[in-house]
C-alpha cells in the first residue's frame, strides 16, 4: 500500500501540464481585483475605503458561491474517466443552473448590505459608497458563477487555452472600463468606489459570453442538447449538498484571513499596511498550489472514474510532493529576500520594517497553505468534500486564532504573532487533509453520483 502513494514523473508531467495554465488563470483573475484598487486608490482614501470594505461584502458572497459550484469537479471529471459522455454533459449543465440560483440568491443577500454595515458599525462617510459598489456588483454574481461552472467543466475536459485567452482579454477590458468609470471620461461621470464595481460586472457578462463564444467546440457537446433533467430538483439539491461543504470551506478560510486584517489594523497603520505587503505577496505564490490542488481534482476524478485507484493514489502523491517542493522553493526565496521584497512594494521605513519580519514567516505558512490547497483538491476530485471543511474550521478557529490572539496580545507579539497563529493554523490543516487523503485513498473509492440516494 506504501508503494502505491509513490509519485511517478509520468504523473508530475501530466500535473502541470494541466497546472500551470490554471495557475496563469487565477493570477490573471487576481489581477483584475488588483487594477480596481489602483484605479481607485487614486481617487481618495474615502473611495479607497468604500471599495474595500463593499468587496470585503461582495467578496464573501462570491467565494461562497464558488466553492459550491465547485461540485461540478468531481461529477463531470469522474464522468469523463469513465467516458459516460451523457453524465458528463448532465453534469456541466446542472453546474450552469446550480450557478444561476445560487447567482440571483447571493444577489438579493446583496440589498441588506448597507443595514449591515450600520449594524457593524462602520464609518458613516463611506457606508452609502460601500453599500453602493456591492448593489452595483450584485447583478454580476450569475454570470460571474456560470463562467466558473463552465470554466471548471472545461478544465475538467483539460481545455484550457480558451480561458487564458479569455482572461487577458477580460483584464484588458476591466482596466479600460476602470479609467473610464472611476474618473469619468468620454463624458461618463466620475463614479469613483462604485464605477469599479459597475467595470467588474460588465467584465464579468463579457467573459462568459467570450467564453460561450471561443469555446463553442468544446462546449457544444455537453450543452447540445438541452437536458430536461438538468432541471430536477432531486439531483440539483445532491450537487448543492456536495458543493456547500466547500463553499463553506472558503468562506471560513475568508473569514479567518479578513479577521486577522482587522487584528491586524488595532496595532496602528504600520502594521496593517506591512501585514497587506505580505498577504499580498504570498497570495501570488499561492496561486500556484492552488492550480496544483485544481488539476489534481480533474486527474484524481478522471482515475476514479477509470476504476484505476493505484493511479487515483500516485496523482495524490504527485501532487502533494509537486505543491510541497514549489512552496519550499518559494519559501527559500521568501527567507533570504525578505527586506528586498518589502522595499519593492512601499517606501515607509516602518512598513518596510513590518513586512520585512513577516515576509519570512509568509514562506514558512505557505508550505503548509501549499498542502492544505492540493489535500483539498484531490479530496474533492474524489467526491469527499466534508473534510476539508471539518479541517479549516478546526484548523482556524480552534487553533489558529486562538493561538493568533494569545501571542499578538497576551505575549505582546504584535502583528509578528498573528502571523505565527497562521502558522499554527495552518499546519493543523495541513497534517489533518494530508492523513485524510492517506486514508480516503486507502481504500477504493467509488464514483459520485446525484441520480439517486447520494453515494
Amino acid at each position: 500500500m506504501v508503494r502505491a502513494f509513490v509519485p511517478s514523473t509520468r504523473d508530475v508531467r501530466a500535473l502541470l501540464e494541466l497546472a500551470i495554465p490554471i495557475a496563469a488563470l487565477q493570477v490573471g483573475l487576481m489581477l483584475m481585483g488588483v487594477v480596481d484598487t489602483i484605479f481607485v486608490g487614486h481617487v481618495s482614501a474615502r473611495e479607497l475605503a468604500a471599495a474595500a470594505l463593499g468587496n470585503l461584502y461582495f467578496v464573501g458572497l462570491f467565494m461562497f458561491s464558488i466553492g459550491a459550484v465547485w461540485a461540478v469537479d468531481p461529477i463531470v471529471s469522474q464522468a469523463l474517466g469513465a467516458r459516460d459522455a451523457a453524465a458528463a454533459a448532465l453534469g456541466v449543465q446542472r453546474g450552469l443552473v446550480l450557478a444561476a440560483l445560487l447567482g440571483v440568491a447571493g444577489s438579493l443577500l446583496c440589498v441588506p448590505a448597507e443595514w449591515i454595515f450600520r449594524a457593524l458599525h462602520q464609518p458613516a462617510a463611506v457606508i452609502p459608497r460601500a453599500a453602493a459598489f456591492v448593489h452595483v456588483s450584485a447583478p454580476s454574481l450569475p454570470p460571474g458563477l456560470m463562467f466558473v461552472a463552465l470554466r471548471q467543466s472545461l478544465q475538467a475536459m483539460k481545455r484550457t487555452n480558451t480561458l487564458v485567452g479569455v482572461i487577458v482579454l477580460a483584464n484588458l477590458l476591466n482596466a479600460g472600463l476602470d479609467w473610464v468609470l472611476v474618473f469619468g471620461h468620454w463624458g461618463l461621470p466620475a463614479m469613483g468606489a462604485p464605477g469599479s464595481a459597475l467595470a467588474s460586472s460588465i467584465t464579468r457578462y463579457v467573459m462568459l459570453g467570450a467564453l460561450l463564444v471561443v469555446a463553442r467546440r468544446e462546449l457544444r457537446p455537453v450543452l447540445r442538447p438541452w437536458r430536461p433533467e438538468a432541471t430536477a430538483l432531486g439531483p440539483l439539491m445532491r450537487t448543492l449538498r456536495l458543493g456547500l461543504p466547500i463553499g463553506a470551506q472558503n468562506l471560513v478560510e475568508f473569514t479567518t484571513f479578513g479577521g486577522i486584517s482587522v487584528l491586524a489594523g488595532w496595532f496602528g497603520a504600520e502594521a496593517v499596511a506591512g501585514h497587506q505587503v505580505a498577504i499580498n505577496l504570498a497570495s501570488f505564490t499561492y496561486m500556484v498550489p492552488l492550480g496544483f490542488g485544481s488539476a489534481s481534482a480533474v486527474l484524481v476524478g478522471r482515475a476514479i472514474g477509470e476504476q484505476d485507484m493505484p493511479h487515483a493514489r500516485r496523482v495524490a502523491a504527485s501532487a502533494l510532493v509537486a505543491g510541497a517542493a514549489y512552496m519550499s522553493l518559494s519559501a527559500c526565496v521568501l527567507l533570504v529576500f525578505p527586506g528586498a521584497f518589502a522595499r519593492a512594494y512601499t517606501s515607509v521605513p516602518a512598513v518596510i520594517g513590518v513586512a520585512a519580519a513577516l515576509i519570512p514567516i509568509a514562506g514558512l505558512f505557505q508550505v503548509f497553505d501549499g498542502l492544505q490547497v492540493v489535500a483539498a483538491g484531490v479530496l474533492r476530485g474524489a467526491g469527499e468534500t466534508r473534510a476539508p471543511l471539518v479541517a479549516n474550521v478546526l484548523g482556524f478557529w480552534l487553533v489558529g486564532m486562538p493561538v493568533s490572539l494569545w501571542l499578538g496580545f497576551r505575549a505582546g507579539l504584535g502583528v509578528v504573532g498573528l502571523w505565527w497563529g497562521f502558522v499554527a493554523g495552518l499546519a493543523a490543516v495541513a497534517v489533518f487533509m494530508v492523513r485524510r487523503v492517506h486514508s480516503h485513498f486507502s481504500r477504493p473509492v467509488a464514483r459520485v453520483s446525484v441520480e439517486g440516494e447520494p453515494a
